[in-house]
């Protein structure tokens, strides 16, 4: 296919987040390493020239304040959407909201939580450049992890093993 129709996926578990027993688990704010991890995510992002044209983020507290963190580091703010249905998402869920992207679209960041960012990647992933792949599961996809995905051709055509997994990002690995 042409070099036109190659889109990438842009899966961002959040930062770390606290724990606290009086807050609901959508409120829950990021802790201390989450708040020193977010900014090293989005320097690694723009460091590697993911420039998004439509970032996705779950409406969780935890999220929303990764990806301000994140699009700090940026050389530019993009699109950005809040959107409820990322909050425990089955994986299901997540493939269907990829299904609905626009094709104007070519660069996502999806911004949301384990296991289904996990479980997206590892389905997605019917191929991986080096260790990426054994990396990524290895690791258990860690708060402020980054996986990249290509594919080519239309965003309703995303189902499993569509995607070849090219990069795998964690802080602490």
């Amino acid at each position: 296919m042409s070099e036109e129709t190659t889109r990438r996926i842009v899966l961002v578990r959040h930062a770390k987040s606290e724990h606290p027993d009086d807050v609901d688990d959508h409120d829950r704010p990021l802790a201390g390493r989450g708040r020193k991890d977010a900014p090293a995510a989005g320097r690694w992002l723009a460091g590697n020239d993911v420039t998004p044209d439509l970032v996705l983020v779950s409406t969780a507290v935890r999220t929303r304040e990764t990806w301000k963190l994140v699009a700090a580091e940026l050389p530019s703010e993009p699109r950005t959407v809040h959107e409820e249905r990322l909050y425990e998402a089955s994986l299901g869920e997540l493939i269907a909201l990829l299904n609905q992207t626009s094709d104007e679209v070519r660069n996502l960041v999806v911004v949301g939580h384990n296991p289904g960012v996990h479980a997206l990647a590892d389905a997605l992933a019917g191929e991986a450049e080096g260790d990426a792949l054994a990396r990524m599961n290895r690791s258990g996809f860690p708060t402020s992890a980054i996986a990249v995905l290509a594919f080519e051709g239309s965003w309703k055509a995303v189902e499993h093993g569509v995607a070849r997994l090219t990069d795998f990002w964690a802080p602490h690995a």
